[in-house]
């Protein structure tokens, strides 16, 4: 599934692509939505399991074509995932040549301490656990929306 949010004039800012890995749908609606009400131009791919997400990254199977399915600047990724865990995802891409410059961001119900270190171990760029409460995790989105679509500054894929 692909969305993508209505623009906000925010001088210099330039729209980043972002791959949504999660496998819960209230979750991926609650993500959507938040992105959308702060108005930003970002293409957001959603993709519900791990297979996905590397056939995704990597570009192969249902999203060869480079043009429909480009690479993202960031990805959101879950880590109790089906079909291929998390870590293993974050594992692939930080492995990778031309991957292990995405900044991936852990978004996990996990507060497990071993998940967050594992996640770090393995490069995540950070590691956020999503609150139970919906306004909490509603503001938590909106305040990694704000972080990493509008203040960190990206390093170009293109």
């Amino acid at each position: 599934m692909m969305v993508t949010t209505d623009n906000r004039d925010v001088p210099g800012h330039h729209p980043i692509r972002i791959l949504l890995v999660e496998d819960n749908p209230a979750h991926t609606k609650l993500i959507l939505r938040a992105f959308k009400e702060d108005r930003l131009a970002n293409p957001i791919h959603c993709v519900e399991d791990g297979e996905q997400a590397l056939d995704y990254l990597f570009q192969r199977g249902n999203y060869d074509d480079p043009e429909t399915s480009p690479r993202p600047n960031l990805v959101l990724l879950d880590l109790k995932l089906p079909k291929v865990d998390g870590l293993e995802v974050l594992t692939q891409i930080k492995q990778d040549k031309d991957l292990k410059s995405i900044p991936v961001v852990v978004l996990t119900s996990s507060t497990n301490e071993a998940d967050m270190h594992a996640a770090y171990s393995h490069y995540a760029n950070s590691y956020l656990s999503k609150p139970i409460d919906f306004a909490k995790f509603h503001q938590l989105v909106q305040e990694l929306d704000l972080y990493w679509t509008i203040w960190n500054r990206p390093q170009s894929l293109d």
